[in-house]
């Protein structure tokens, strides 16, 4: 039997963290097969809905690659996230979805092996909630 491997859908930023997720494949460092990225300019933009849709439809875990303190759009963005992430796991939890199914982390544009931790860490808690099953 082989091992689980959770399908991670990962909101990262244009400016900010897609060039630390790219820099992240081009040193070739262990990325899960099954992670897929889309773009957003801001991290504060990512929807509780959007992130409810992957979930029901075959995401087993949701990653917010924030923009943290170098986010050009709004000075606040990382409260801004962190208040969609908070309200997230709220109505996650309300719904029976376990909220560790939902992971936010500021990752900057040379930050890697930062990324490449946060999803090993992040692969681990959902095969774990898989197995629990």
């Amino acid at each position: 039997m082989g091992e689980l491997r959770p399908r991670i859908l990962v909101f990262s930023t244009q400016g900010i963290s897609d060039p630390g997720i790219d820099l992240a494949g081009s040193q070739h460092l262990h990325l899960p097969p099954s992670a897929m990225a889309i773009a957003v300019p801001c991290s504060s933009a990512v929807k509780p809905r959007w992130i409810f849709h992957a979930l029901e439809n075959g995401f087993d875990g949701v990653f917010i690659a924030a923009d943290g303190t170098d986010c050009a759009y709004v000075p606040d963005c990382t409260v801004r996230t962190g208040r969609v992430v908070d309200d997230t796991h709220r109505e996650m939890k309300q719904r029976g979805i376990d909220p560790k199914r939902l992971r936010m982390a500021a990752i900057c544009s040379v930050c890697a092996e930062s990324f490449e931790k946060q999803m090993k860490q992040f692969v681990a808690v959902l095969q774990q909630l898989d197995t629990a099953r």
